[in-house]
């Protein structure tokens, strides 16, 4: 009887519910499909029967593994595609870090000009797809041995570029590097900028040189903003597909998941599948690491309240080149890839930027018997305007369903902080974050191709896609609440319950009205993710549920670069008006809940 108490006692509790309820979700739709796509590496496939002789669908086979890992064309299947993931991931985080440090740094301690100006335009390269910058340099640099007509660069300098640097490892680490710095910027930025000014100050009083303050005080407190941000590029830029398959695909550069959308769109998923494992793994490995690094150190103590005075570092002549060098730097990084798009789109003959070349054609034209079977402008294509509103639609839908969640986990999270079941919820909500795109994609594609239980099959259908980018995109909005959540004290939500105010009504009236501009942005990250997202959805769409995203990668397949270009502003446009709107309405914004900020 007793324990029949406990129970319904412990269920009384709405926080106690929802953890419940989400760890039972999270189970089905986290672990479930990891040892679904583990049972689909041993499992022999429709279209590798001709392969793995006398058998049948659905029989268990090491087929996969062994050609994968230790067969004589592994080389070119596995390692090679993996070396470079290493390779590409390794150089986005050198980059990522020291120029996202280092500008954070500038802006926080030093007294560089145009700050606020600066830390808007650095958060930027976020807001715009991770592609958009590969787009640029291919339409910037790219020379006539590999892209055909030349690019812009060439255009004006008449040099032509090695393909070295238009193509392949070195510009993928540089736009990787480039679209990943804000994340460094805010986390190394905001620890830079509670940090308690009594240790410098203490430091200077004692004689301390400024560089031995930087070594000895400031990288030591920043370190776990440092190794946060390592983790989290490093997990991204190995997931990116859309970079890669853009820069590496015209010289063979492959990295796993240029690799793993090959072999699932073609004749070996049973290969994919295989990689999407060890990507995951690696994931669960980066989340392990982190857990352990952060759980040695018991106090991150960086604001005290005794002090909020920094003492900036003058830098004096160096002042006005150093502001004017950054801000001509990320307006290149902002504005040039939009002046780019725009060139290419209106253009008739590529490579030609004489003003008789220009034309509307791409954007507003009937078509033309001679390019593009026919295909019409952007503005007027059927095709274009329905992929534009199932990204539109897909996006809401998924920034109220991932969102909402996202509140009621972090309400229950921190409401129960500590306990196990708290702990478990929390890191599920987490754990699709770090599971790379393409592959969290091949674990649905896998799980739901066929009937489970009382869900039908839901490959093609739109409920595939609201669910595989809802379930995603959890993590931004649980980490944004969370935050939230932490900041509000247990006394405000007591004084509803004292009053006799129901749960319902304490989270629409007091809770979630205090917290509402965090909130927001963890509604506004899921909505602008997703509809710049390409790597999530590229194996889930088809001809009746494709989205703009992926439409831009089959015309940039094709070769129709103008389309492409045109394409790609266009998402580029919705996105950062979509940002710009949200943030004057409401006061959200995306840089609110990067990381969990």
């Amino acid at each position: 009887m007793n324990y029949q108490n406990r129970i319904k006692s412990f269920f009384k509790k709405p926080h106690n519910i929802i953890l419940v309820s989400l760890a039972f979700i999270l189970i089905y739709l986290t672990v479930i499909p990891m040892v679904t796509i583990i049972l689909d590496t041993f499992t022999v496939h429709q279209s590798e029967l001709m392969r793995v002789k006398g058998s049948k669908v659905g029989d268990f086979t090491l087929y996969h593994w062994v050609k994968v890992l230790f067969s004589s064309t592994s080389r070119k299947i596995f390692y090679e595609p993996f070396l470079n993931t290493m390779i590409v991931s390794f150089g986005t985080c050198l980059i990522a870090i020291s120029l996202g440090g280092f500008v954070a740094w500038l802006v926080t301690r030093t007294n560089i000009m145009f700050k606020g100006i600066i830390s808007t335009l650095f958060i930027f390269p976020y807001i715009m797809p991770s592609w958009t910058l590969a787009m640029a340099w291919l339409n910037f640099f790219k020379n006539s041995r590999v892209g055909g007509a030349p690019g812009i660069f060439t255009a004006l300098t008449g040099i032509e570029t090695a393909n070295w640097f238009a193509y392949g490892p070195f510009p993928i680490i540089v736009v990787l590097g480039l679209h990943y710095a804000p994340f460094a910027y805010i986390l190394i930025g905001g620890i830079l900028r509670n940090m308690d000014a009594n240790l410098e100050e203490a430091a200077l009083i004692l004689k301390a040189s400024r560089g031995k303050i930087m070594r000895k005080i400031t990288i030591p407190i920043v370190m776990p903003a440092m190794l946060s941000t390592f983790l989290l590029v490093f997990s991204s830029a190995m997931s990116a597909f859309a970079v890669p398959a853009f820069l590496g695909t015209s010289v063979r550069y492959q990295v796993l998941t240029t690799q793993m959308y090959r072999t699932l769109n073609g004749l070996n998923p049973g290969y994919g599948y295989i990689m999407a494992f060890i990507m995951i793994a690696i994931g669960i490995l980066i989340l392990g690491i982190n857990q352990k690094i952060v759980g040695t150190r018991k106090s991150y103590t960086t604001i005290t309240g005794k002090s909020s005075n920094i003492s900036l570092i003058n830098l004096r002549a160096f002042k006005a080149p150093v502001s004017v060098f950054l801000i001509i730097m990320v307006g290149l990084v902002c504005i040039l890839p939009l002046v780019t798009f725009a060139v290419e789109s209106f253009i008739m003959e590529p490579g030609n930027y004489s003003l008789d070349n220009f034309t509307t054609l791409f954007w507003t034209g009937k078509g033309d018997p001679q390019i593009a079977n026919s295909e019409p402008g952007i503005l007027r294509n059927p095709s274009i305007l329905e992929g534009l509103w199932n990204s539109v639609r897909l996006s809401v839908v998924v920034a109220f369903i991932s969102g909402s969640v996202g509140i009621l986990a972090g309400y229950a999270i921190v409401k129960k902080k500590n306990s196990r079941l708290s702990l478990m919820v929390n890191n599920l909500a987490f754990f699709p974050y770090l599971m790379p795109s393409m592959a969290f994609g091949a674990i649905y594609l896998s799980m739901f191709a066929a009937r489970r239980g009382f869900i039908p099959p839901l490959y093609g259908t739109f409920a595939l896609l609201v669910l595989v980018g809802a379930v995603k995109y959890l993590p931004f909005a649980s980490r944004a609440s969370v935050g939230a959540m932490h900041q509000l004290s247990n006394e405000i939500e007591e004084a509803g319950t004292i009053q006799g105010i129901g749960w319902a009504k304490r989270m629409l009236r007091i809770i979630i009205p205090i917290q509402k501009s965090s909130f927001l942005s963890g509604y506004l990250l899921p909505f602008i993710s997703c509809m710049r997202e390409l790597s999530l959805f590229i194996l889930l769409v088809t001809p009746s549920t494709r989205i703009l995203t992926t439409m831009l990668f089959q015309y940039n397949e094709k070769g129709w670069n103008q389309y492409a270009n045109a394409i790609n502003l266009l998402i580029v446009l919705f996105v950062v008006i979509s940002n710009v709107v949200v943030n004057r309405v409401t006061g959200a914004s995306v840089d609110k809940g990067i990381g969990g900020q």
